[in-house]
Order: structure tokens, then C-alpha cells, then sequence
């Protein structure tokens, strides 16, 4: 009797470790053109994620790796083993998306065709800014994350160029789009930890 519940009693021990280690979530920064307002967008995000306490909150930007066009190189490059490491070390993403044409940017894409295991059976949620709040590239990036085997996640907040950004380029966002953060940070939480159990 004193063998199991020494060995129970350890394997209760384990899941509970388990349980309450901190989630992993990286803000990814869509944008790598020269005056983005995307870092505005990301850390009002992170700072919002912070204040929770659920998860360790990070913001990543595809800027910082130098990924060069997919297939024009032999793919040596350190930039493109950093990213995917990054991504291997998360368990959940939030995408930064604005609308270039209907569609995500060049970059994004670039960057999520750099990696594909480091992807798979995580959960993100979608910021998105635009004339029409990004929901086009929202939706272009919600096909290429089932391809990936990215669970993303319902709620969506949208951000307007009209109404939450000065001139265009100072972000200063509603008050409204708080509980949207929120509520899409709720369910990136519950499903990421969902889905490390598959991993």
C-alpha cells in the first residue's frame, strides 16, 4: 500500500506541475515595413496579456530574422534556425495582421511558410487593423493557419485606421476593444494549453 501511494501520489505530484506551468504566447509582428504602427499594436496588446498573469507574454518580431525570400537561397541563413526555435519554444500566438490588398503581407507569409512542425497543434488568436479592420487578411491568415495546423481561435478583435489610429499612425484605440482582447486572450489561453497536451 505504501508503494502505490508512493507511486500515485508522485504521478499526482507530475500532473500538477504540469498543470500549473506558465503558458508561452508570442505576439508576432506582421509587418516589417519602414514605419509600421505594428509595435504600437503589439505592446498595447502585451500590456493588456500582462496585466492577466495566465501566461508569459512575448512580443516577436519577424523583422529580427532576416528571413530572405522563401526558396532564392540554399536556406543556411541563421535567421530562419532562430525562428523556428522561437516558434518551437511557444505554445500559443497572437498575430498582429494589417490589410495589404485584401490579403496578409508579404512578409507574414513569407515567415509562416519558414517553419511548419513549430506551427503545429498550437492556437492563436488574430489582431487585425485596416480600413475594414483587417477582416479580409484575417481571413486569408485563418486558411493558411488550418494548413499549418494553427487552431485559431473565435473572437477577433478588429481595429480601424478611421477611428483607432491619428493620422494614420498614432494608435489610439477605443475603450471597446479592451474586453475583445480580453475575451480572444481567454480562449488562446484554454485552447494552447488544450492543445499541449497533443504535442
Amino acid at each position: 500500500m505504501g508503494f502505490l501511494n508512493k507511486l500515485f501520489g508522485k504521478q499526482i505530484k507530475e500532473e500538477k506541475t504540469m498543470t500549473t506551468k506558465k503558458l508561452n504566447i508570442g505576439i508576432i509582428l506582421g509587418s516589417t515595413r519602414e514605419g509600421r504602427v505594428s509595435p504600437q499594436v503589439g505592446e498595447w496588446v502585451k500590456n493588456i496579456a500582462d496585466k492577466r498573469g495566465d501566461a508569459n507574454y512575448e512580443i516577436v518580431d519577424i523583422a529580427d530574422y532576416n528571413l530572405p525570400f522563401l526558396g532564392t537561397t540554399d536556406g543556411t541563413e541563421p535567421g530562419i534556425a532562430a525562428w523556428n526555435e522561437k516558434l518551437a519554444e511557444l505554445d500559443g500566438f497572437v498575430f498582429i495582421v494589417q490589410e495589404y490588398n485584401h490579403s496578409i503581407t508579404g512578409a507574414l507569409k513569407n515567415a509562416l511558410d519558414f517553419a511548419r512542425e513549430a506551427w503545429n497543434n498550437k492556437a492563436a488568436g488574430i489582431v487585425s487593423y485596416g480600413s475594414t479592420g483587417g477582416a479580409r487578411a484575417a481571413e486569408h491568415l485563418r486558411g493558411i493557419m488550418g494548413e499549418l495546423m494553427i487552431a485559431d481561435v473565435r473572437v477577433h478583435p478588429t481595429l480601424s485606421l478611421f477611428t483607432d489610429f491619428e493620422n494614420g499612425t498614432v494608435f489610439k484605440p477605443a475603450e471597446l476593444h479592451l474586453t475583445n482582447v480580453n475575451a480572444m486572450l481567454d480562449q488562446v489561453i484554454a485552447w494552447s494549453g488544450a492543445l499541449k497536451t497533443l504535442r
